[in-house]
């Protein structure tokens, strides 16, 4: 996973070998004009379909979106003009955006055919100038509605939702134990994610390095400074040479701290660093990769298809990581995993905890060409109670069976459904 390993399509390795460098790096080279035709490439992959619409002869017209609210759970149904119903589990931040899903989303996806689905979650964000809510408020309530459209046409189709936007290459998906604790003195923290880590069979983990930019409180606090740097040995330590280790700081640093810390991560073989300043500053994640031999991960909080594009044209990431709740759906997330999968990038979602993140993230990952080694993994929590006929969905040899039943391939209890009644505008 070292850096400057990215010309692995024949397109870009020709343009390369008739590249000749201006700009010498540490760690190998590339020009202006390179990272053009980067760039241009990388927009003809914007351009591609993605949703397998010749699985569907006739048109599927979606009749009617609802929101059903119980309690803080929301579901959203989907159903066909010719009878067909799909299901999705919304994402915990629902409650803060009805609105948005009411009179901002829900409304375009009347009457259209679903069989256009590439097009609907593109041109949603011009419906009633929605652009300007770009990000979670827009993405959630997007991707909550396409994952019951996937639900309701994999049924149709007879296929697992992931194989309606892309092709099985991971029947199991490997994971890492996501762990947090980053507001705990130093031996909690550690103690903490030693009884995280034990209640699965895995042998990855992620660790949290810095503090939280939004904190109420900062690193510098007496007794914390210098925590990051000793928690990094002591996991390392602890665990041994054979396991992964990944570290996020969730844009905690600036450039200089990240690269410091980088710096102690890649004494300590970790394998990645994901987020090493904030998400949006785009010179300051290059200047930090172009610095590290660490490949550099960013893209939970992005939502534009542009600052993905840049990042990777210009070699600022080696892993792009969309949610694909915020991110807005599979469709969305897999075109920005196509991108990185021709410059030989990898794709590693964020994974949204709560609900059914976990069962969501592994149908997405199933298909990618370009999957990590592990995935993101916050835990069994959910408040939905369901059945898997095809999987047991437990973490087994550091990895979870992905579900082959059609659509999102479990079967939800009918009565906790039943409890849920529509939310009107």
């Amino acid at each position: 996973m070292k850096r400057r390993t990215f010309f692995q399509s024949a397109a870009i390795g020709g343009m390369a070998a008739a590249m000749a460098p201006v700009v010498s790096c540490s760690n190998g080279t590339y020009n202006d004009q390179e990272a053009g035709e980067r760039y241009r490439i990388l927009g003809e992959i914007l351009q591609e379909p993605v949703f397998k619409k010749t699985l569907f002869a006739d048109p599927v017209i979606i009749r009617s979106v609802e929101l059903l609210r119980f309690e803080n759970s929301y579901i959203c149904r989907v159903r066909s003009e010719n009878g067909a119903e799909g299901i999705s589990v919304a994402h915990n931040d629902m409650r803060f955006l009805v609105p948005i899903f009411l009179h901002k989303v829900q409304p375009f996806f009347i009457g259209q055919d679903a069989r256009e689905l590439d097009l609907i979650v593109e041109k949603i964000h011009d419906f009633h100038f929605n652009f300007r809510y770009g990000g979670i408020p827009l993405g959630i309530p997007l991707a909550t509605i396409e994952f019951a459209i996937l639900d309701m046409m994999g049924k149709i189709a007879g296929l697992p939702m992931g194989q309606l936007v892309g092709d099985l290459h991971n029947e199991k998906v490997g994971i890492y134990v996501a762990t947090e604790f980053r507001d705990r003195p130093l031996e909690e923290h550690f103690e903490r994610i030693k009884e995280t880590v034990a209640n699965y069979d895995a042998k990855a983990i992620k660790i949290k390095v810095g503090y939280l930019f939004a904190g109420s409180r900062d690193i510098h606090d007496p007794g914390l400074p210098g925590k990051s740097e000793k928690l990094v040995s002591m996991v390392r330590e602890h665990y041994g040479s054979d396991w992964s280790l990944y570290a996020d700081s969730n844009g905690y640093y600036d450039a200089e701290g990240a690269i410091r810390i980088g710096r102690l991560l890649e004494e300590n073989n970790y394998a990645y660093f994901e987020e090493p300043v904030r998400f949006d500053q785009f010179l300051e994640i290059k200047k930090v990769a172009d610095a590290l031999e660490l490949p550099v991960a960013n893209g939970e909080q992005d939502h534009s298809y542009s600052n993905f594009r840049w990042l990777l044209a210009n070699e600022g990431l080696e892993i792009v990581q969309p949610d694909t709740y915020y991110f807005g759906g599979f469709i969305r997330s897999m075109r920005v995993a196509r991108m990185a999968d021709a410059l030989g990038k990898t794709c590693i979602p964020h994974m949204s905890g709560g609900a059914l993140g976990y069962i969501y993230n592994s149908h997405f990952v199933s298909v990618l060409p370009n999957a990590g080694a592990h995935h993101e993994f916050k835990g069994y929590r959910t408040h939905v109670p369901f059945e898997c006929p095809t999987s047991p969905l437990k973490v087994k040899d550091g990895k979870i069976k992905v579900p082959t039943g059609p659509g999102l391939g479990i079967v939800i209890d009918p009565e906790f459904i039943a409890k849920h009644e529509r939310v009107r505008p």
